[in-house]
């Protein structure tokens, strides 16, 4: 089973491997992409935390929301990455 912060970890790894940030966004609905189907709305609801720590900037758009890294949350971040990683 997957842990709060080990979907906050992957999604956030994504991101960063995905190079989105600061003026780099992706759209939030191909966040859940490569998560088991099981838990994708789980992934919604930690995409929604970390817009409230303010580790992802939000972007809304006529076709939706996109988001990217705040990158002043390093510590935060490399943290949930850790957490993900060291997972594995």
């Amino acid at each position: 089973m997957w842990a709060d912060d080990e979907i906050k970890g992957k999604i956030l790894h994504k991101l960063i491997r995905l190079g989105k940030f600061r003026h780099s966004h992706t759209a939030v609905d191909n966040l859940p992409k490569g998560f088991p189907k099981e838990i994708r709305g789980k992934v919604k609801e930690m995409v929604d935390e970390l817009k409230k720590e303010q580790i992802l900037f939000i972007k809304p758009t006529s076709y939706g929301e996109e988001v990217s890294i705040n990158t002043e949350k390093r510590e935060r971040i490399m943290h949930y990455i850790d957490v993900f990683i060291n997972k594995n």
